[in-house]
C-alpha cells in the first residue's frame, strides 16, 4: 500500500468516526454513547478506532484541538509582531497600545475568522456537544483550554514588554476574566449554530475579538 493510500483511509476512518460520534450525540447524547456503538455506527472495528483515539473523550478533543492549533499559528505571528513593534519604545499607556493603538491588533485576525468557519464546518458536531444533549465536560474543557490560552499569551505579551504589572492585576492573575471572557466567547459560538448562524464567520468573528478587546481594555483599568 502506497503512503498515499494509507493517509486516505486514515483520513477516511477519522471522518467516518467523526459522523458517527456526531449522529449518536444527536439521538442519544453524549453520555449515553460508548466506543463500541461509535465504531459500529461507523461500520469500523474497535481496534480501528484505538488505532486513531483513546476513547470518545479524545476523539472529540482531537477535532477541537487541531482547529485550536490552527488559531494559535495564524494569531502568533500577528503576537510577535505586535511585540516587536511596541517593544522597542516606552510607553506611558501600554495597555493603551496594545489594544488600541497598534494597527495590527486592531484588525479581526484571519485566524480568528477560520476559527468560526471551523465551527460552522463542525455545526452538527458543536451544537450536539454544547447543546442540551452535549457533554458538560467538553464545555468545561474548552472553557478552561480557552481561557488559558488567553492568560498564557497575555502573560508572554506584557512579560516582553516589561509590562508585568498589567497581568499581575487580581482580575488577570486569578483567571476572573479569562474565564469570564471564555465563557463569553462559548456562549456565542451557541448561540450563532442555535440561530442557524445569522451572521457570517467574519461578522461574528469580529464582533466576539472586539468584544475580547473591548473587555481586556476595560478590566485594565479597574482599581485593585
Amino acid at each position: 500500500m502506497s503512503h498515499n493510500s494509507g493517509d486516505l483511509r486514515v483520513r477516511r476512518t477519522q471522518k467516518l468516526l467523526r459522523e458517527a460520534l456526531i449522529a449518536l450525540i444527536e439521538e442519544r447524547g453524549f453520555d449515553a454513547i460508548t466506543v463500541g456503538e461509535i465504531a459500529e455506527r461507523a461500520m469500523v472495528s474497535r481496534a480501528a478506532f484505538y488505532r486513531h483515539y483513546q476513547d470518545k473523550y479524545n476523539l472529540v478533543e482531537k477535532i477541537f484541538e487541531e482547529m485550536i492549533a490552527e488559531v494559535i499559528h495564524g494569531i502568533d505571528p500577528l503576537r510577535h509582531s505586535v511585540m516587536e513593534r511596541l517593544g522597542s519604545q516606552p510607553s506611558t499607556d501600554p495597555w493603551g497600545e496594545i489594544l488600541e493603538q497598534a494597527p495590527e491588533a486592531h484588525a479581526t485576525p484571519e485566524a480568528w475568522i477560520k476559527m468560526f468557519d471551523h465551527f460552522a464546518h463542525y455545526e452538527r458536531l458543536y451544537r450536539a456537544l454544547l447543546g442540551k444533549k452535549g457533554s458538560s465536560w467538553f464545555v468545561t474543557r474548552m472553557r478552561t483550554f480557552i481561557a488559558d490560552m488567553l492568560s498564557t499569551r497575555l502573560q508572554e505579551l506584557v512579560g516582553a514588554l516589561s509590562h508585568q504589572h498589567i497581568a499581575e492585576k487580581s482580575v488577570f492573575a486569578n483567571g476572573f476574566l479569562p474565564n469570564l471572557i471564555s465563557a463569553q466567547f462559548i456562549e456565542a459560538i451557541v448561540w450563532w449554530l442555535e440561530q442557524e448562524r445569522p451572521y457570517s464567520s467574519r461578522q461574528i468573528a469580529t464582533y466576539s475579538y472586539h468584544l475580547m478587546r473591548s473587555s481586556l481594555r476595560e478590566a485594565g483599568t479597574w482599581e485593585e
